[in-house]
């Protein structure tokens, strides 16, 4: 065989494995973006707040709510909302929720039933999972995370 096509067919097989290495690390992140275990939450430090959902956070101002809230958020939210409640464009940046009952109406309708359109899911509902006491926790931690800028 000439130098030529030892070239061209060493160029091929490196161009194919450079192809397959990509593609593989490609599919393997978005199917981890795809796969959501809720985590627990151990809420039982939290008062007890019933098993019908409340429709404004009782646990706003609670620092105790807040540190357990922080913590749900890292094992469950944070991977699309970002580290930190700061996000890096996959879902909406929650610094930016309003404050008070206007944004717990959004945040808890959300976090019950998650969101699709068109038949593709955005956000997995996280209410059954977690139940209200995480989430109003998750909620009392990302108020102390708002900002308007």
């Amino acid at each position: 065989m000439s130098g030529f096509f030892k070239r061209v067919t060493r160029a091929q097989t490196m161009l194919a494995a450079a192809t397959l290495l990509a593609a593989t690390s490609v599919g393997t992140r978005l199917a981890a973006h795809g796969d959501v275990t809720p985590q627990p939450v151990d809420t039982s430090a939290l008062p007890d707040i019933g098993d019908a959902w409340v429709t404004h956070n009782p646990y706003r101002g609670n620092a105790k709510a807040a540190e357990i809230g922080k913590s749900a958020f890292g094992q469950n939210c944070a991977r699309c909302h970002g580290l930190d409640a700061i996000s890096g464009g996959i879902a909406p940046d929650l610094r930016y929720l309003e404050l008070g009952d206007s944004g717990d109406e959004w945040f808890v309708q959300r976090f019950q039933h998650g969101s699709s359109r068109d038949g593709k899911v955005y956000m997995p509902p996280f209410g059954e999972a977690l139940g209200q006491k995480a989430g109003w926790a998750i909620r009392a931690w990302l108020e102390t995370r708002h900002t308007d800028d």
